[in-house]
């Protein structure tokens, strides 16, 4: 894929609802002081250490460090993590005390609430904020599962989108959007997240009337596709 668009504060309706796709692969619903992630995958670091492959186990403490900056700059009130915000169901049990800490303040400071994901149907029971297998605000139903038979307005995550961009003999895998101005697919937000090409039946097959993709970049998203059904 390739002439990748820029978009000044790339925005995206859907069902009435005016969102934001930011850089950082989160959503911002301005009129909810709303801010959306998925698939943050605390503690993927530590549960590869224990199988034998180490990466440096600082994915927590960074993803939880974007998210706050995040925060601050949107002046949000209210967090969705849209699932798999722990990686299994021991992660929360290996969060250190200043992780737990700061997730504990997050939730303090902002109405939060974690839908239920696949690696963690059971979220860790000290946890702060609200709970939900998924949850509908104004026009806009959040899960994390996108469902087979996708409702209007359906934000979700699960599936780590990506794309390759090519541009100027340079190719580049990139996280990314996907929305056909009906569901919205978010990519992963976790530091050591990985993702599945657009191009998988997965997703394409999630939209039968054609798509849009929204690539991220170091200050924005880009538009770099839209494929017609």
């Amino acid at each position: 894929m390739s002439h990748a668009k820029p978009l000044d504060h790339c925005r995206l309706f859907m069902n009435e609802a005016e969102l934001v796709l930011d850089a950082s692969g989160a959503l911002w619903w301005p009129a909810e002081k709303t801010l959306v992630v998925a698939d943050l995958h605390f503690e993927k670091g530590s549960a590869y250490a224990r199988s034998g492959q180490f990466l440096p186990p600082y994915d927590t403490c960074a993803t939880i460090r974007r998210l706050e900056t995040l925060l601050a700059r949107y002046h949000a009130e209210r967090v969705i993590a849209l699932g798999d915000s722990f990686h299994d169901s021991g992660a929360g049990a290996r969060l250190d005390e200043e992780e737990c800490a700061a997730l504990s303040d997050l939730t303090r400071r902002y109405e939060f609430t974690w839908v239920e994901g696949n690696h963690d149907p059971d979220p860790p029971a000290w946890l702060g904020g609200h709970i939900r297998r998924e949850m509908m605000i104004g026009t806009l139903m959040f899960r994390h599962i996108p469902g087979e038979a996708g409702i209007m307005g359906e934000v979700a995550g699960h599936l780590h989108p990506a794309v390759r961009v090519s541009r100027g003999g340079v190719s580049v895998r990139r996280r990314c959007f996907v929305s056909d101005g009906r569901r919205l697919l978010l990519p992963a937000f976790g530091a050591y997240t990985g993702g599945l090409d657009v191009r998988d039946e997965a997703v394409t097959s999630l939209f039968s009337r054609g798509h849009s993709i929204y690539a991220l970049g170091k200050e924005r998203a880009y538009l770099v596709k839209s494929i017609a059904a």
